[in-house]
């Protein structure tokens, strides 16, 4: 099983190797190719996905067909729609590969299963979920409170490779400015 995921969980937790393999029997390795779907609108979710290679986009798509980027996920990072794997509700979101894919796939039953089992996978569950909701507040707050160059500052600090492996337009969906605004705030 991934190296790569054996490193995440011990980020934040001991494993034991048996312990390790018990986790990572729940996982499934999917490999999707760059501009395939891993997840489409109102689809129901039942996997969250870890990536071990690649980069995905979350989006969605409004009534009047503009796309809006919810976010990215690449290397070691957790990607789903989070809404809908966790109440049951269709996918308002759809996650599309930028970039061929390896992920590994948990689905929501396992996931409840290993953390009955081992309070430390609990532990780093309910710590990842808390971090990740600590960044989405500040990207809704960055996007109430900053203008355009600002947001850009940020996330050409906060995801540096990031501005070389995604396209200008989508950073710019991601940014909530079009693609002008954008050109002509890195022209500066």
């Amino acid at each position: 099983m991934s190296l790569e995921l054996r490193k995440h969980f011990e980020e934040l937790i001991t494993l034991s190797d048996e312990e390790f393999a018990t986790l990572t029997s729940y996982f499934k390795l999917r490999k999707l190719k760059k501009h395939q779907y891993l997840i489409q609108e109102n689809e129901p979710i039942t996997n969250i996905y870890f990536v071990t290679k690649g980069l995905l986009k979350a989006s969605y798509i409004d009534t009047h067909g503009k796309e809006h980027i919810i976010q990215f996920a690449m290397e070691n990072w957790w990607i789903s729609d989070f809404q809908a794997f966790y109440t049951g509700v269709p996918s308002v979101t759809s996650i599309h590969c930028l970039e061929d894919v390896e992920l590994y796939s948990l689905s929501k039953d396992d996931l409840e299963k290993i953390c009955l089992e081992n309070h430390k996978v609990e532990h780093f569950f309910r710590v990842k979920n808390s971090l990740g909701y600590v960044a989405l507040q500040k990207r809704i707050l960055s996007l109430l409170m900053t203008d355009a160059k600002e947001r850009f500052e940020q996330f050409s600090a906060q995801y540096p490779t990031l501005i070389q492996r995604v396209p200008k337009t989508i950073i710019a969906s991601y940014l909530g400015v079009s693609r002008e605004t954008l050109s002509r705030i890195t022209r500066k």
